[in-house]
């Protein structure tokens, strides 16, 4: 049984939460930096230009995410609609020619000065806030009306053939697919779930088959050692890493892969990275805290639910369900078990707006939990009995 005291000095923030948060945030730094060297000083003439650059993208992304925290949810609950559509507004601005920036082949950037703004990694960020809020005000709707189910898909479609045209097949499956487990979550018929999730896969396997460079894609990784120095190159190559790193990994910053091997080794291919340089044993402590912080938001959107905030709930589980599918997709890419796609590891890749996104959406866990836990210390002093608290 806990005491007031005890309440009291627990209530500010979820430290496991955002211990986990920091320690991916710090390995990530040291890991960017390991992968970067090389690249770097090839094209840059400094062996830590993107550490440098990662450091600065980590202060303005905690920045954020303490921005976040102090917002209050009620206004992210009044104004999600409103964010989520200005944030599709601006995937439109980078389609425009002369606005949007190309690198291989993707047009996903809009440059501000030293930044580029990525607005497909905060449209999946306020889709979830967005679809948080539709399913308190819409609850009845969505359980009992097809209708009810649609609503929120058609704005999220939108949003989502919007990324499809830059083109980022991974976000979009990460975003449709964060947002259907929410509104399963919500209590939406299985039928029509069932449907809709056909009717999206059915949709996803035409886009590969009538998309050259995404059967490719498909192709390579079925069998990448068909074609190792062309369509295969890249995931033999990541092969390659996890099988030098064995158990315990030839050490921190001893890796070769990353040296002119491994393409996009600091962004998309960190994971390779870090098999290769802590093997086995550091895959399965990365692979570990992304579990804990999925658990851990799963757990705060559970705790909410149980105290009747359908808000916080919602929001809760969806950043869990996001942050957990991403990280899996990102590994599975990285070991071989899922296509190749262009999609970060949270918290870790280098890349400002993943990181930025990913701070808000901590801040916004730690917020839930903070005003739970308020909440917990107000029914203790009037009941003089304490709630459970996870």
């Amino acid at each position: 049984m806990r005491s007031p005291g005890r309440l009291r000095q627990l209530a500010p923030l979820d430290y496991p939460l955002l211990l986990g948060a920091l320690g991916l945030l710090a390995f990530g730094w040291v890991m960017v930096t390991s992968a970067s060297l090389s690249i770097a000083e090839s094209c840059c003439h400094n062996p830590f230009y993107y550490s440098l650059r990662h450091a600065l993208a980590l202060g303005l992304s905690l920045a954020l995410g303490g921005l976040a925290y102090r917002v209050p949810l009620g206004w992210w609950e009044r104004h999600g609609t409103w964010l989520f559509l200005v944030s599709t507004l601006v995937l439109i601005l980078v389609l425009i020619p002369g606005l949007g920036r190309t690198v291989n082949g993707a047009t996903r950037w809009i440059p501000l000065g030293p930044l580029n703004l990525q607005p497909s990694e905060f449209v999946k960020l306020f889709a979830i806030v967005y679809v948080a809020g539709y399913l308190v005000r819409h609850a009845d709707k969505v359980v009992n009306r097809l209708s009810g189910f649609i609503r929120p898909l058609i704005l999220v479609g939108i949003a989502a053939a919007l990324i499809l045209m830059q083109p980022d097949f991974g976000t979009t499956a990460v975003m449709l697919a964060t947002v259907m487990g929410m509104l399963f979550l919500g209590g939406a018929s299985l039928l029509p779930f069932i449907v809709l999730l056909g009717i999206v896969g059915l949709g996803f396997i035409l886009l590969v088959i009538f998309s050259p460079y995404r059967l490719e894609r498909v192709s390579s990784f079925l069998n990448p050692w068909e074609d190792p120095f062309n369509s295969g190159y890249q995931l033999s190559q990541a092969l390659i890493a996890f099988g030098r790193g064995e158990w315990v990994g030839v050490g921190l910053g001893n890796g070769i892969q990353k040296q002119y091997f491994l393409p996009e080794a600091h962004t998309d291919f960190l994971a390779s990275v870090i098999g290769e340089e802590l093997g086995l044993v550091g895959m399965l402590v990365l692979i570990a805290a992304f579990v804990f912080i999925t658990w851990r938001a799963l757990g705060i959107g559970a705790r909410a639910e149980s105290m009747q905030r359908p808000f916080d709930a919602y929001l809760a589980q969806g950043i869990g369900l996001w942050i957990g599918l991403q990280s899996f997709i990102n590994i599975g890419v990285n070991i071989g078990i899922l296509p190749t796609k262009g999609l970060t590891l949270p918290f870790m890749s280098y890349g400002s707006n993943s990181l930025m996104v990913g701070c808000m959406a901590i801040g916004l866990l730690l917020r839930i939990d903070a005003d739970l836990r308020r909440l917990e210390l107000d029914g203790y002093r009037k009941t003089k009995t304490p709630w459970a608290s996870v």
